[in-house]
C-alpha cells in the first residue's frame, strides 16, 4: 500500500527522506491524504479530510492544531518533544546573558556613537555607567516547566554557577532523571516566584497554563527580577506585564514573540520567534515527525502523542494488526475480543492503554481479517476509528 502524506509547510528534505518513494507519496498537493505534516501552517477552521488518519507537527507546540476535532475522529496528533530543545535552550541562555548584561540597550548606545576615537572613547566611558549588569553565579533562576527544554536549562545553569528551581508537578520519569540532582524541586509556584531572580518559562500553551503569570505572580516576584519566555507569548498577561514594568515591580522581560504593545518598550527585549530557528532543529523536528507518522501508518505504533496513549507492540511475521482508538469506557477490550471470536480470529498479541477519555488497542490475529469485522468494530459504541495493518 502506498500512503499519501500532505505537508502543509516547506519539510526539511532529511525528514522526507525517512518516508520512501516505494511506499510514501509526499508533497503539497497531495489528495485525499492519509497524513499530515506541518510546521507552522493552522488547520483551525479547516475540514479535516475524510482521509486523514493522523497529524503530525514538527515541533514542540501544537496550539495550530484543533486536537479536540481530530480526537473525536480517533485522530493521534504527534508532536516532536526535545528535537529542538538545544535550539532553545541556547537561546534562553542567551536572553538571560541579555537581560543580566543589558547587552540589546548597550549595543544600541554604541551603534549611535559618533566623532572622532577621542570623542567615542570619551562618551563610551561616560556612557557605559547607565548599562551596569549583573553577573550569574550566586543567582537563583526558577525553572517554571521542566520537560525536555526546562531540563537542559536547568542544567546548563546549574554549570554557570546559579542556584536553580524547579517547578513541574506533572514532570515525567524520563526528565526527571534527566534533571541535575542540584535542582530544588518547589511544589508550589509562589515558592519559586518569590525566591527567584530570573524566572524563564516552558510550558505549553493550553487552557491551563493560558494567563499563566498575571497580576497576583508579578505581585510575587522580587522587583529586581527578569522574566524571559520562550515558550508562548499569551502564557503572560500583557496588561499584567505592563503594570509591572511600569510600576518597578520587575526589572525586565525577555521574549520571542513582538507584540504592538510590547515592541520598543524600555526593559523589554522581543525577538522574531527564534526559538527553534535552527538548521539542525528543524531537520531533527522533521526527522522526528516523518519517523513517527511512518511508524503509525505501517505499524499502528504510537509515540508522542499529544492525545493518545504510547503504543508500541512488537510485530510478527505472518500476523495482521488490528488498532481501534476509542473512548475510554469500561467493557471495551471484552467487545472487541467478542467480535474476534465471533469471526474465528485467535488474538497471538493484545496491547490497550488509555489516556485521559481516550483509549487505544493494538491486536494482533492470526489469519486475514474479513472486511466485514472491521465494519462490525467500527459500529461499537465508543470506537472512534478502526482499521487493519
Amino acid at each position: 500500500m502506498t500512503y499519501r502524506i500532505r505537508t502543509l509547510n516547506a519539510i526539511s528534505q532529511a525528514g522526507l527522506s525517512r518516508l520512501p518513494a516505494d511506499q510514501f507519496a509526499v508533497g503539497p498537493d497531495i489528495a485525499d491524504p492519509h497524513a499530515l505534516l506541518l510546521r507552522s501552517a493552522s488547520l483551525h477552521n479547516q475540514p479535516i479530510p475524510a482521509s486523514v488518519l493522523a497529524v503530525a507537527r514538527a515541533g514542540a507546540g501544537t496550539n495550530n492544531i484543533p486536537i479536540a476535532e481530530y480526537s473525536k475522529r480517533g485522530i493521534p496528533v504527534f508532536n516532536t518533544p526535545g528535537a529542538n530543545a538545544n535550539a532553545v535552550k541556547e537561546l534562553v541562555v542567551a536572553g538571560i546573558f541579555l537581560a543580566a548584561r543589558n547587552i540589546v540597550d548597550a549595543a544600541a548606545f554604541a551603534h549611535r556613537l559618533e566623532g572622532d576615537h577621542a570623542t567615542m572613547d570619551k562618551m563610551v566611558e561616560a556612557g557605559k555607567r547607565n548599562f551596569v549588569g549583573f553577573e550569574l553565579p550566586g543567582r537563583t533562576l526558577g525553572v517554571i516547566g521542566l520537560g525536555a527544554i526546562g531540563v537542559e536549562v536547568a542544567n546548563v545553569a546549574i554549570s554557570l554557577g546559579m542556584r536553580v528551581l524547579g517547578y513541574d508537578p506533572a514532570i515525567t520519569v524520563e526528565h526527571a532523571w534527566s534533571l541535575s540532582a542540584q535542582v530544588e524541586r518547589v511544589t508550589k509556584l509562589e515558592q519559586l516566584l518569590k525566591r527567584s531572580d530570573i524566572i524563564t518559562l516552558h510550558v505549553p500553551l493550553v487552557d491551563g497554563t493560558r494567563n499563566l503569570i498575571g497580576a497576583p505572580e508579578f505581585a510575587a516576584m522580587k522587583s529586581s527580577a527578569v522574566l524571559i519566555n520562550f515558550a508562548r507569548g499569551p502564557i503572560v498577561n500583557e496588561q499584567a506585564l505592563i503594570s509591572a514594568l511600569e510600576g518597578n515591580e520587575l526589572r525586565g522581560y525577555v521574549c520571542d514573540f513582538p507584540t504592538p504593545t510590547l515592541n520598543k518598550r524600555p526593559r523589554v527585549v522581543t525577538l522574531p520567534h527564534l526559538g527553534a530557528s535552527t538548521r539542525e532543529a528543524e531537520e531533527n523536528c522533521a526527522l522526528m515527525a516523518a519517523d513517527q507518522l511512518r511508524d503509525y501508518l505501517v505499524n499502528g505504533t504510537i509515540r508522542n502523542s499529544v492525545n493518545f496513549p504510547r503504543a508500541e507492540l512488537p510485530r510478527a511475521e505472518g500476523r495482521q494488526r488490528i488498532t481501534i482508538a476509542n473512548a475510554n469506557v469500561p467493557n471495551m477490550v471484552a467487545q472487541i475480543s467478542a467480535l474476534l471470536g465471533e469471526a474465528s480470529l485467535n488474538i497471538a498479541d493484545l496491547l490497550n492503554g488509555s489516556r485521559g477519555e481516550l483509549a487505544y488497542t493494538q491486536v494482533d490475529v492470526d489469519g486475514p481479517v474479513p472486511g466485514a469485522l472491521v465494519e462490525r468494530l467500527r459500529a461499537v459504541p465508543g470506537v472512534l476509528s478502526a482499521r487493519v495493518i
